[in-house]
């Protein structure tokens, strides 16, 4: 059999594959666990592999198109207009197979593995933020219910772990001020992480060409432009500056009658 199309529905454990020829005729319906995925593509000749850009679509689309396939990532929400019937593993194959043919849809670029890597960075370091804001607002809210009071601000709040590590009480009893001192202290632990990552940034934004142009754009400093080189993978796949406002979501959602 000749395939010439497959969709591959990406799972944790089992796979599913829907494969046509050059005509459009269903050749091939197959399960496959994780480790079989590789070693069944490898044996097939070149053919387009459609996914759905989900958790771990970028590494399988790197790993598949290693092996000479020609890999084509598409939003799941551009995809389900094609599921035929009950939603399960073999219509979302079938769906993928049939989405990724055609001439409207629109693709996702594939992100290589540093972009990925300089992605982690990010989103390590914005749950480290949520977390120490977390902290800082438990800390203000506890202060208050023995009536202290602080300033609004962040900086004043992110004052107040050091101030309670320096030894300042605010007049409370000794049982308290222990359990504030556990969460100051953890609060101070993740500003060191932080500060790490931000290094790391820092340090990566010199070593990229795409992020240096960046920096030199005015209001974009290195953790922004990181970020946008990481997240854009092709520059190329806007049509326009507005596209890509809209993309980022800069301006408000269309609902006129398009004309």
């Amino acid at each position: 059999m000749k395939i010439a199309t497959i969709g591959l529905d990406l799972a944790k454990t089992v796979f599913q594959l829907h494969g046509i020829d050059a005509e459009g005729r269903v050749v091939l319906r197959r399960r496959l666990r994780r480790s079989e995925v590789v070693r069944f593509l490898a044996r097939l000749s070149p053919c387009l592999v459609g996914m759905e850009a989900c958790a771990g679509a970028h590494h399988w689309a790197r790993t598949i198109a290693g092996l000479g396939h020609e890999v084509r990532l598409m939003p799941p929400a551009y995809v389900k207009a094609y599921v035929r019937r009950q939603k399960n593993d073999l219509a979302d194959a079938a769906a993928i197979c049939e989405a990724v043919t055609r001439p409207s849809m629109r693709f996702v670029p594939i992100k290589s593995e540093a972009q990925q890597a300089m992605l982690l960075i990010h989103r390590a370091r914005d749950l480290l933020v949520r977390q120490r804001t977390s902290l800082i607002n438990a800390l203000r809210a506890h202060l208050a219910e023995f009536g202290v009071v602080l300033p609004n601000g962040g900086h004043n709040g992110r004052r107040l772990p050091s101030m309670l590590l320096a030894g300042e009480t605010f007049g409370m009893a000794a049982p308290v001020v222990a359990v504030l001192l556990v969460m100051a202290r953890r609060c101070q632990a993740l500003e060191v992480e932080i500060a790490q990552l931000e290094r790391e940034l820092r340090r990566r934004a010199v070593a990229d060409a795409a992020v240096r142009r960046l920096v030199r754009i005015p209001g974009i400093g290195p953790i922004t432009a990181t970020a946008l080189a990481a997240t854009i993978a092709d520059p190329q796949s806007f049509r326009s500056a507005r596209e890509f406002a809209a993309w980022l979501g800069l301006v408000p959602r269309q609902s006129s009658s398009g004309a």
